[in-house]
C-alpha cells in the first residue's frame, strides 16, 4: 500500500468518526428567562407590577409605640392594679401597633381600578375602665381591626372607608389628640362617587351606613336602621394658596343635619394653616323619648350645642422638624388644645411628643362619663396628658 492510499483511507476514517459523534451529541435547551419584579412608577413610588399581570402592588405600613401620661383623650387616666396594698394606681398608657397597607392600581376600559387595604393589630392597656368584676383593665392583645378595605373603579368607591364626612374635607391638623372636640365619626361602610373637573373642582357623594350599635357611649345608634342610608355630600376647590371645603350629612337615624366648612391656606413655604367650623340640627337628637336617646350627639354631629370651631396649623422648621397645633371649642365651652413637635431621626423614623388639655365648659350626665370627645372623668372640668410616639414607617 503506498502512501497516497494510506493517507486517503485515514482521511475517510476521521470524517466517519466525526459523523458518528456529531449524531450522539446531546443538545442542551437554553434556560428560560427568569421573570424578575418589574417595578410600576405609573402612580407613585413603591408600586411593582405582579408578575404575570398588569396589575400594580404596594406594600406599606408601619410600627408605632405610644407613651401616654394624664387624662386625655384615648389615654384618659390609665390605671393599673396595686398588687400590695390592693386597689390601683396610675399609671402609663402604653399601646404598641402594626399596621399593614396595601394599594392596588391597574388600567382599565373604564378608568383606574384601586384598591386600598389596612389592618392594625393593638398590644396595650386600653383605659382607666374597671372591668365588671371591679378589676383594673390589664395591659393585652385588643385584637384586629379592619380600617379601610375598599375598591374604587374611575370616580366610584365601595367598601369599608372612614366617612367622607371627615375624609373629603380633611382632619382636623396633624396633632394625634386632634378630636378633643370631636368633628364626627369614621368608621362606615361607603358607596361613594368623586367627581375630579382637572382644574382645582372637586365633589364627591356619599351613602354610608355608620357605625355603633346603640350602647350606651356610641353617640345613640350611627348605624342605619332601615334601607335608608345616611347621605354626605362634598365639594373642594383646591389652588396653590391651599383650598376651600365643604361637606353636609344628613343622619337618616335621627333626621337630623349636620355641615362643616374650611379654609387651608399655605401661608408660606414653612407655614400652613387651617380654619373648620361646624353646625348641626339637634332637636331629634336631644329628644329623651327615643328608644334610643342620642344624648345630643350623632354619628356626623359630635360637638355639644348646635355649632363648633377647630383651629390651627403647622410650621416646619426644617426638613426634619415641625412643630403642629389645634385649638378646638363648641357651643357647650368646651375647649381642647393640643400641640406637638415632631421630629424624623432617619427616613422613616419619626418621634413625636405632645401636649393635650380640655376644659369641660359643660358636663351633664352624658358628658361625665369619661367618654373619648371630652377625655375626663365625671366631677373634674379640666384635664391635661402628654404622649411621646415612636413611628417606623415604610
Amino acid at each position: 500500500m503506498n502512501i497516497k492510499s494510506l493517507l486517503l483511507g485515514s482521511a475517510a476514517a476521521l470524517i466517519a468518526v466525526s459523523g458518528a459523534r456529531a449524531a450522539d451529541a446531546v443538545t442542551v435547551a437554553e434556560p428560560e428567562p427568569a421573570e424578575y419584579v418589574k417595578i410600576c412608577d405609573v402612580y407613585g413610588s413603591g408600586y411593582f407590577y405582579i408578575p404575570g399581570t398588569e396589575t400594580c402592588l404596594r406594600i406599606g405600613g408601619y410600627v408605632r409605640y405610644d407613651i401616654g401620661v394624664g387624662d386625655v383623650g384615648s389615654f384618659d387616666g390609665a390605671t393599673s392594679a396595686d398588687v400590695e396594698d390592693g386597689g390601683s394606681n396610675d399609671t402609663f398608657y402604653k399601646n404598641a401597633r402594626f399596621t399593614l397597607k396595601t394599594w392596588t392600581g391597574q388600567e382599565t376600559e373604564l378608568g383606574t381600578l384601586k384598591t386600598y387595604t389596612e389592618t392594625r393589630w393593638n398590644f396595650g392597656n386600653r383605659n382607666a375602665d374597671l372591668g365588671a368584676d371591679g378589676s383594673v383593665n390589664p395591659a393585652f392583645n385588643k385584637g384586629t381591626s379592619l380600617n379601610f378595605a375598599w375598591i374604587q373603579l374611575g370616580g366610584l368607591r365601595v367598601g369599608k372607608d372612614e366617612s367622607a364626612f371627615d375624609t373629603f374635607i380633611g382632619y382636623a391638623g396633624n396633632v394625634i389628640q386632634d378630636t378633643l372636640v370631636p368633628y364626627g365619626d369614621f368608621d362606615t361602610n361607603v358607596v361613594q362617587y368623586y367627581f375630579d373637573a382637572g382644574n382645582g373642582f372637586s365633589a364627591v357623594i356619599s351613602l354610608e351606613e355608620g357605625a355603633g350599635d346603640g350602647t350606651f357611649g356610641s353617640y345613640g345608634v350611627g348605624t342605619i336602621d332601615s334601607y335608608v342610608p345616611h347621605v354626605v355630600g362634598g365639594v373642594k376647590w383646591t389652588q396653590g394658596w391651599g383650598a376651600i371645603t365643604g361637606v353636609i350629612a344628613y343622619d337618616s337615624n335621627y333626621e337630623e343635619v349636620a355641615g362643616k366648612v374650611r379654609l387651608d391656606v399655605n401661608a408660606t413655604d414653612a407655614i400652613s394653616l387651617f380654619i373648620m367650623a361646624g353646625y348641626g340640627t339637634d332637636d331629634n337628637l336631644t329628644d329623651p323619648t327615643y328608644a334610643f336617646p342620642a344624648g345630643g350627639r350623632g354619628f356626623y354631629k359630635q360637638w355639644d350645642g348646635n355649632w363648633a370651631v377647630w383651629g390651627g396649623g403647622t410650621y416646619k422648621f426644617n426638613e426634619k422638624t415641625s412643630f403642629n397645633a389645634q385649638v378646638s371649642y363648641d357651643e357647650g365651652e368646651n375647649l381642647g388644645i393640643a400641640a406637638n413637635i415632631a421630629y424624623d431621626i432617619v427616613p422613616g423614623l419619626t418621634i413625636t411628643a405632645e401636649v393635650d388639655y380640655v376644659n369641660a365648659g359643660k358636663i351633664d350626665n352624658l358628658d361625665g362619663l369619661n367618654h373619648n370627645w371630652t377625655g375626663i372623668s365625671a366631677g373634674d372640668d379640666d384635664a391635661i396628658g402628654g404622649l411621646l410616639r415612636f413611628q417606623r414607617s415604610f
